[in-house]
């Protein structure tokens, strides 16, 4: 997939007629669904290498903002997420990844990371 700067620093990610627009960052955001039952599981971003290799894969890799590295889904608790389709938005600057989760996705022992919410 050829990859192209684009004004302001941000990047496109061209996959067929794709265009993605990866932040100035070089990342894109990426929801988390569960195939089956469309609870949201978790978001993370990617950059265009996480992404192809959860395009070639079929698990779901990402990038870590806090480590600035390349990490998998699962690979060191074993809740692998395995890709069963990927959409992006409108806008093209989001992906929603609906995947069939091992066990839980959250770091926290939550299956989801949306296990909290407001009174």
């Amino acid at each position: 997939m050829p990859v192209k700067k684009r004004e302001a620093g941000s990047w496109k990610l061209e996959a067929g007629n794709v265009r993605l627009k990866f932040d100035e960052k070089g990342l894109i955001p990426a929801v988390i669904q569960d195939y089956k039952t469309g609870e949201v599981l978790m978001v993370a971003y990617m950059n265009k290498l996480s992404l192809r290799k959860t395009l070639t894969t079929g698990k779901t890799h990402f990038w870590s903002r806090s480590r600035k590295t390349l990490w998998l889904k699962g690979e060191t608790s074993g809740h692998f997420q395995y890709v069963k389709r990927i959409y992006y938005d409108c806008d093209t600057d989001c992906l929603l990844i609906k995947v069939r989760q091992v066990d839980v996705a959250c770091h926290t022992g939550n299956r989801s990371c949306f296990f909290r919410r407001f009174k």
